[in-house]
């Protein structure tokens, strides 16, 4: 019996989880239906809109994201540290962005005066919300609920939009995750909807090329690179931005061009830290769902993943190993 996905979260192991929902019978309810000609290329737009109002809210960062005209892509991390420092009133005012929340919890918000049995009514909703806040299984539903709802009004039909459940994968150390994050950049281009990561609608990475060409940091609504491990580091990607782009050229030209051969891009900085070859690049980065499930890492990674969640065998080890060192 498939696990539950909040059984599969692990935040002692990793905060980085890439998860991925699709429409119902993989129907283009996102893209051109071909039977009627009509297009829904507009409900992109709707996801990628609530996916950085959703960001705003909880203590989960996007990291990578790319929507389909079937599927979504998001790669996540939870920002465990951000949810306990914030106050009651914070995490309330973040609830009630989202939900009504209780009568006590909207009159401590108001500031009117509490009897002790509503304080300890407050006290008990507030942390009951500051875990749903930092829940990606809660980020996901406020997700995908809210554009089935907006896409089944516009229709004016009921029913589901997307499938029962959403897809989790674990990312346990810098290779599963710079791989995936490519991975989920390039979909568009893999899928040949766009010639260009830069053209590629509804992405992360159209996003960061974007803010970089205008001379500007990072983008605010997604985490942001850092570069690599030194003291007193802020939370973000452990990459440099340059790094990664250029990577994400030099792998959409070999995909565009269907000449895994013709680059090597052996010698890539991001390439040379996570110890990968050209040819275990361009094969996990391009077929990273087809190639693994569950969870991503090394031996001794998986190991301590599937302890703390009750797996029984360590999933995609020969996979990993073969790939991914």
């Amino acid at each position: 019996m498939p696990k539950p996905r909040k059984s599969l979260i692990s935040l002692q192991d990793t905060p980085y989880y890439h998860c991925v929902s699709r429409c119902v019978r993989r129907a283009f309810l996102c893209g051109q239906d071909e039977q009627t000609g009509q297009s829904y290329e507009h409900r992109r737009g709707w996801i990628e809109d609530k996916i950085f109002s959703l960001e705003a809210i909880f203590a989960i960062d996007v990291c990578a994201y790319s929507v389909m005209s079937n599927h979504t892509h998001l790669v996540l991390h939870v920002n465990e540290d951000e949810a306990n420092n914030w106050s009651i009133k914070q995490v309330l005012e973040r609830w009630h962005h989202l939900h009504k929340g209780t009568q006590f919890t909207q009159k401590y918000l108001e500031n009117k005066v509490l009897e002790e049995f509503e304080l300890a009514s407050v006290y008990e909703s507030c942390e009951k919300y500051r875990k749903r806040l930092m829940d990606i299984s809660w980020f996901m539903r406020e997700l995908n609920e809210s554009v089935a709802r907006m896409a089944n009004n516009e229709d004016k039909c009921t029913g589901r939009f997307w499938e029962g459940r959403f897809k989790s994968q674990a990312l346990l150390n810098d290779a599963a995750l710079v791989s995936c994050m490519a991975y989920v950049d390039l979909n568009p281009v893999r899928a040949k909807m766009d010639k260009t990561p830069e053209a590629s609608k509804h992405t992360s990475i159209k996003t960061r090329i974007e803010v970089a060409k205008a001379n500007q940091t990072q983008p605010k609504n997604l985490f942001p690179f850092i570069g690599y491990e030194r003291e007193d580091q802020p939370q973000g990607l452990p990459f440099k931005l340059t790094d990664y782009l250029e990577l994400i050229d030099l792998t959409g030209r070999l995909v565009r061009e269907d000449k895994r051969g013709t680059l090597d891009i052996s010698l890539a900085p991001i390439l040379q830290r996570i110890n990968l070859t050209s040819e275990q690049w361009f094969e996990v980065s391009t077929g990273f769902e087809k190639h693994f499930t569950t969870a991503v890492g090394s031996d001794w990674q998986l190991a301590k993943y599937c302890q703390h969640t009750h797996i029984k065998r360590r999933p995609n080890l020969t996979t990993c190993r073969r790939l991914l060192s």
